[in-house]
């Protein structure tokens, strides 16, 4: 397993060992001690799973109260996936970082407690699977505006489909006072 950093820091790239032969692949998704030795130390609670068709956009979430890290990988299809430092303070506030998990490539990434979440479907049809270090909370969620100028991610697309949540998403700038503050 390759583990790698990005320019945000705790986010992570996360690249396992796939083992092929004739019959196909086996991987391991998760081993406990091996991503807390990479630097993931947080148990994770929960495990979500999304479909979606391409030129979707899921983002950008976060939830404050209970914030969560996130261990996100791509069972099927292609996506643009983005993490964003939305912890007030913080020296790389409002940057992102990216990565395209797909299918094949097996690569996953994990996003601390304190970054908001998004992506964009790239293939026909995308399947998305991810771990969470804590539950999701129904009214504890923010919806930051997907493209927001002030973080100005450069998506893969200028109009893409969105949730009725999703379209109504706000500046962070509007939601300066729930934000988290950045811990050392």
């Amino acid at each position: 397993m390759n583990i790698s950093t990005t320019s945000l820091p705790g986010v992570l790239i996360i690249e396992p060992d796939v083992y092929r032969d004739e019959r196909g692949w086996f991987l391991e998704t998760y081993h406990s001690h091996k991503y807390q030795e990479g630097g993931i130390p947080l148990t994770f609670v929960q495990d979500n799973c999304s479909s979606s068709v391409r030129g979707t956009l899921r983002g950008l979430h976060a939830q404050m109260s209970r914030p969560q890290g996130k261990l996100v990988r791509v069972t099927k299809g292609e996506v643009f996936d983005v993490a964003v430092d939305i912890r007030r303070g913080s020296p790389t506030f409002a940057f992102w970082e990216h990565v395209v998990l797909t299918a094949e490539n097996f690569k996953q990434i994990y996003i601390p407690p304190g970054f908001a979440h998004g992506f964009l479907v790239l293939s026909d049809h995308a399947e998305v699977a991810y771990k969470c270090t804590d539950v999701y909370v129904p009214g504890d969620e923010l919806t930051i505006a997907w493209n927001d100028a002030q973080i100005g991610i450069s998506w893969p697309s200028d109009s893409p489909i969105l949730s009725p949540k999703d379209a109504a998403g706000q500046a962070l700038q509007v939601l300066w006072d729930r934000l988290l503050d950045y811990q050392t």
